[in-house]
Parts: C-alpha cells; structure tokens; sequence
C-alpha cells in the first residue's frame, strides 16, 4: 500500500500489462437492451394473469406498451412511498390543455403510503435511465458507459471499440479516453489529453476493489465502521453521548433565555429598569443567545454526520453479504457497488507507465484498503519483472537511436571474463556455458561467506565454506605437524607401558576377553 503525498488517503498499487495502476477508493453480465426494453419483455413473456377482467374494454394485446411511458412510470416517486401534487398547472380554467411545471415548485409528502421499492433503488433506477448505452458495433452496451470520469477537466470518458480485421485497425481493441480531447481531436484541436486506459485494466481494478472492501467490511466489521467514520468529526460512539447531552443542554439554555427576554421586556414597560440597563441586559442575553444557536447548529450537523456514516456504513455491509462469489465482475454488481471512477492522466515514474484511478463506492465514498503484505516469492517476482522491463526499455531505446537493426545480432560483453560476443537476444548474460558456471559458482560462494576463527593461530578470516578451520596453508601445515607429533607421543607412551602376566586381556571398550 503505498501514500499519496498530496491526500490523506492511501491507495492500491496493481500492475496490468505494461501500466501500473494506482487506484484509490474513495467509499447478469453486459446487457444488450436498455431497462425500458428489459421491462417491456418482462412484461410481455413473463406476466402471470390472474383470469380477472375490468368488463370496460377487451384488448388484443394489453401488455403491449411502449417504451415511453415504461420511462414515465419509472420516474414517478410515488413508487417510494411519497405524494406528489402540483405537477401541472392551466393557464386558465377555459383551458383543458395542462401546462407541466418544472420539479422544483412540485409539493412532495413522503411516506404518505406503503413504498414499493426503496429509495436507493429508486435512485439507481434514475442514474441508469439519465444514462444511454448505445449498442455499438459489438451488439453490445458496456456496463461501465457514463462512470468514467476525467479528473482533469470533470468530462466522461467515451468508450471505443472494435472488432478489428480491417485496414486501419487491423487488431481487436476496447479503452477509454477522455471526450474533451476526442473531440477537440475531431476538430483539429487541443485541450486536456487522452488519459488513456483499457476497459480491461478498469475491470480488474473495480473487481478487485469491490472483493477487498467487501472482505475486510465482513471480516472486520468494528474496524470497517471505525474506518468509515474516520472522516467525521465525531468518530465514536461516546463522543456522540457527550455531544447529544450538551446539545439538550443548551437547548435548554435557549428556552430559558427566551423566557428571561420576555421578562425582560415587561419590566422594562412597568418601569422596574432603566433604559441603559435594559439595553446592556438585552444585548448580554441576545449574544448569549445567538452563540448557542450556532452551537446547536454545528452540534446537529455533526450528530446527524455520525448517523449518516453509520447507516451507510451498515448499507454497504449488508450490500456486502448479499453478493457471496466475486470471482467475476457482473453489471449488477457494478451498478450497486460503484458511484464512479476518476481517471487521471498517466505519468512516467522510473521508465514505469504509472496512472492513478479513484474508485468511489457507494454509502462509504472514499475509504482506505488495507494493504496487503507480499510474501518473499511475490517480492522476488516483482522485483525479476522490473529487471525484465529495464532490459526491455534499453532494447527498445536501442533501436529506437538507431544503434541496432532488427535482425541483426546484438553487440553485449560478458558478466563473467569481460570479453565482448554477439547474440541473438538482447539479455544474454554470457559468453559461454563455463563463464556462466564460473558466474555462478563465485556468486553461490560469495552468498556463503562467513566469519571463522583459525585453530591455530585465533586470527579471525572469512571462509566460503563449512569444513575450514585455518586461515592458511601454514596453518594448516604446522597444525598438522603438532597434532602428528602429539599422537607419536601417545604412541610411545603406550607402547612403553609394562604388561601384566596375571592380567587377562582387556578389549578396547573394557570388557573382559573369554577364553577357551
């Protein structure tokens, strides 16, 4: 995981293809008709009719509506349980033709009746209508059309693909730019730049986005909700306790100083208090007064703060729980998971292609990952990879300054004798198998260096392998001689001992010879 060093919050570093990308979450597959056609063919093929009739009018066909007014029954707030009036107006009572007004004079009760669908779902259902997918040459409208955002200049990010095989685009493609700059392209133009990135790359990072936030908000469900409220003022549970009795507090405190002005008042008509007295006790109680209101206010907003983040952070839990597999990313879960995602244009960063994307979640916005720690084989792996990509680079620049030819074979100096040869490849080490044995072999004895204390002298050197015990040659010579010595001294002691006749003879280990 690495940091931002402009923003507080922490992003997931993931390498796709060529391109590092650095995605920060800020808290059925692709379908080929729009939600207007989906109903109409549920309605069509899979309405159950109850045999019942209106006895007004037989009709031949009375499922057959249109797409319109499928989009009008959508939209109509009714459906979350409110009360709408003063839609339309007329401009005279001769006239019958209604005149529609626009939403903001509309009158809105909520949950005056029992809802059919929820306000989130409601929502949802407005957010896919305001956007077209249009089926392009594929036959097929990409799920992810109107979440992508450029974080340069707020424009949405088009879509473009083919299926390949032709002249001009011989190869089958599929990215997202930003539009500003197609169509400033279009026109010859320039403003913002491309901020390209493949529809792939955003796939794999949305569904790996979803599958961390959602196993970490069911694993660690007290640590989710400590997360996700990180970002309000009021972060626990008895902090809010203190804040809700100091608000009743001064609520209380208001009340009072609204009777004692009222009081105020009727001593200052009867006569009981002096003019300068009563506009320096007025004026005392009014900033008394307007100091608490204020207090009030800052204090409600951060309580209902803390509740919001809360229910939130429990409607992306429960969002969580209602998905159990997320090995493939579906445009169900798209839709319900993701607010958007902001595209930043792509930099270079030690010859590595490095693109930062903001992924939005629903209910928690932006939210910290924790970062996952990679094992010693993953780091090893990473680390062969960017030596990969070095090499590739130098090769490519190579070619590129006009310093080698395709075909031709490279010009390389051996690792191990130092000696110049040509290879074929670019990433030839060696010059031959026994320079990379001897390479090796010096690089595996180097790794098992370690300190040793000679037997002979004590002087402290450094060995290559186990079995050694001297530091030197004369060392090991003289230490020779004084152990040759000692055990020819042992020998003749032995042999100069007396033997005893009486004795019988003793084994080796000690034990007593049988005789016949």
């Amino acid at each position: 995981m690495a940091k931002n060093e402009n923003s507080n919050f922490s992003y997931m570093t993931r390498r796709i293809g060529g391109t590092t990308y650095k995605v920060k979450v800020v808290f059925s597959d692709t379908e080929k008709e729009t939600m207007e056609d989906k109903i109409l063919r549920m309605i069509r093929n899979e309405t159950v009719t109850t045999g019942g009739t209106c006895d007004i009018e037989e009709f031949p066909n009375p499922y057959n509506w249109s797409g319109y007014i499928v989009g009008q029954i959508l939209s109509k707030p009714e459906y979350m349980g409110h009360t709408v009036n003063f839609r339309s107006h007329k401009q005279s009572y001769k006239d019958k033709n209604p005149v529609m007004n626009p939403q903001e004079d509309w009158l809105i009760f909520e949950n005056t009746h029992e809802a059919i669908v929820d306000k989130e779902m409601w929502e949802l259902a407005q957010k896919l209508r305001k956007t077209p997918r249009r089926h392009d040459t594929l036959g097929e409208a990409n799920p992810l059309t109107g979440l992508l955002f450029c974080a340069d200049c707020g424009a949405k990010m088009t879509n473009h693909r083919s299926k390949g095989g032709t002249e001009n685009n011989p190869y089958p493609s599929d990215f997202y730019d930003c539009s500003t700059y197609t169509l400033a392209h279009q026109k010859r133009t320039h403003a913002c730049s491309g901020h390209y990135i493949r529809t792939k790359a955003v796939r794999e990072l949305v569904l790996e986005t979803i599958r961390t936030a959602s196993t970490f908000a069911i694993a660690n469900q007290d640590e989710f909700m400590k997360k996700v409220r990180s970002a309000s003022q009021i972060r626990q549970a008895e902090v809010a306790k203190d804040t809700k009795r100091k608000l009743n507090k001064d609520r209380k405190r208001i009340a009072e100083l609204d009777t004692i002005i009222k009081k105020l008042y009727e001593s200052f008509a009867i006569g009981r208090i002096t003019d300068e007295r009563f506009d320096t006790l007025l004026a005392e109680y009014e900033a008394e007064q307007k100091a608490l209101v204020t207090s009030v206010s800052d204090a409600e907003s951060h309580l209902s703060s803390f509740e919001e983040d809360t229910d939130r952070a429990a409607q992306f839990h429960s969002l969580a729980k209602k998905y159990t597999d997320f090995s493939e990313l579906t445009t169900p879960m798209i839709n319900e998971f993701i607010e958007k995602i902001i595209v930043h244009a792509p930099e270079k960063i030690d010859g590595d292609r490095v693109q930062e994307v903001e992924i939005y979640l629903k209910f928690i916005g932006r939210f910290e990952l924790p970062g996952p720690e990679l094992t010693p084989e993953e780091i090893k792996r990473q680390e062969q990879l960017r030596r990969h990509r070095i090499k590739s680079r130098e090769r490519y620049q190579k070619i590129k300054a006009g310093e080698h030819a395709v075909g031709q074979p490279f010009k390389l100096i051996c690792k191990c004798c130092g000696e110049e040869f040509e290879s074929k490849r670019s990433n030839t080490l060696f010059c031959s198998p026994k320079c990379r044995t001897k390479f090796y072999r010096q690089e595996a004895a180097e790794n098992r260096k370690r300190e040793c204390v000679c037997e002979n002298c004590g002087k402290t050197f450094t060995a290559t392998r186990k079995d050694v015990k001297y530091c030197c040659d004369d060392c090991r010579t003289e230490a020779n001689r004084r152990m040759q010595k000692e055990r020819n001294a042992a020998k003749q002691i032995k042999e100069n001992e007396p033997v005893l006749l009486d004795a019988p003879p003793i084994k080796e280990n000690g034990q007593e010879q049988k005789t016949a």
